[in-house]
């Protein structure tokens, strides 16, 4: 990567002689081609590497270059200092390849000139020529790193904003869960309370150990998701209470395949949807009613549904600012965007509501 939005990385070497290599030889095959079909005479080879090996100069200064970039950006081209070093920068670049070029020249006569001028002339007749070339390459190489720089630094900001949203999200998620768990305890309370009342002590005592149960599962266990395994034990501790208070009343079956109880589902999803069963369902009817508790798969979804055969639907709708059902639907969808499904239905011989996760692949030794 480079630091700052510009340092190369450990493929930035290669990259820059693979790029002057390319550009060398592109500039000798052209050089040779033309010269050849104009019917010219000279020691081609030679030639050819004299061309490829001129440009080495640039391909030592680029890096040079890239760090006087970073320490003075020519985006301040309103200052005199930055004018004053990247001038300077390209002259020296400039003198240095025409100096370099020069000395192959005379050293090589690639031209087989029987009379091959000197340095310092080879050097004199090409220095303006060098001068202009080397003034767009070295305005070359600075877009080229400005543009690296602005790029690392777009990337830097959505790589930062990713990480602000991932922990907002995180943070919205925590908080709706702060909002159920309190919910859910103070309905769990109820039941414990609703025993009191009526004289049930021995079966408080019960509730109360059961609650202290929940408490700790709670407690212990922060993450968003956990194995239905996992989710389906909370939920027994909270039905075992809620059964000493309705007795008979509430007739409870659980049927999810083993297969599943490794997958992961969000915590705390079934207790919301059986507490509405059990408010809107049985608690509501002189006789109770039941409940049923499934888990089934459809391709690579996991559908879980709550069934009571309690009043219509018309009857059991939460009133605004309840907190169960359309708390769950915030957090599936902080946890899965739009790949969820929440589905309350009256089927005219009970309620049912279902919800639809992605079935994960379950970890191993879970």
């Amino acid at each position: 990567m480079l630091e700052n939005g510009a340092r190369l990385d450990r493929r930035g070497p290669l990259a820059i002689a693979a790029f002057w290599t390319g550009l060398g030889v592109f500039d000798a095959m052209q050089t040779v081609v033309v010269m050849r079909s104009e019917g010219m005479h000279h020691a081609w080879p030679v030639l050819f590497a004299v061309i490829v090996i001129s440009w080495l100069p640039w391909a030592v200064a680029t890096p040079l270059v890239g760090a006087l970039a970073r320490r003075v950006p020519p985006a301040r081209f309103r200052s005199p200092q930055t004018w004053l070093a990247h001038l300077s920068a390209c002259a020296a670049v400039a003198l240095t390849s025409a100096a370099w070029t020069a000395f192959l020249h005379a050293a090589f006569n690639p031209y087989a000139d029987p009379r091959p001028p000197g340095v310092a002339s080879i050097f004199a007749d090409n220095l303006l020529n060098n001068i202009v070339s080397s003034l767009i390459l070295y305005v070359g190489i600075l877009t080229v790193y400005e543009g690296l720089r602005s790029a690392h630094r777009l990337a830097a900001a959505q790589t930062e904003t990713a990480r602000l949203n991932e922990g907002l999200a995180q943070a919205r998620l925590s908080a709706l869960r702060n909002q159920v768990e309190p919910h859910f305890l103070f309905n769990a309370l109820s039941g414990v309370a609703a025993l009191v009342r009526e004289g049930r002590d021995a079966d408080a005592v019960d509730a109360i150990a059961t609650l202290g149960d929940l408490l700790r599962r709670t407690l212990d266990n922060p993450s968003h998701e956990v194995p239905l395994r996992e989710e389906l034990d909370v939920l027994n501790d909270y039905l075992k209470i809620q059964t000493m208070r309705f007795g008979a009343r509430l007739a409870l079956r659980i049927d999810v395949p083993e297969e599943f109880l490794g997958v992961p589902v969000p915590n705390l999803i079934l207790q919301p949807i059986v507490e509405n069963a059990i408010k809107h369902g049985i608690a509501r009817r002189a006789n109770g009613g039941a409940i049923a508790i499934s888990a089934s798969a459809a391709g690579d979804r996991l559908i879980l549904r709550v069934r009571n055969d309690g009043p219509p639907l018309a009857d059991v709708r939460e009133p605004e600012g309840g907190i169960g059902l359309a708390n769950l639907r915030s957090r599936l969808r902080g946890l899965y965007g739009d790949a969820f499904g929440l589905v309350l239905r009256d089927d005219g011989a009970g309620v049912e509501a279902s919800v639809t996760l992605p079935l994960r692949a379950v970890p191993v030794g879970r």
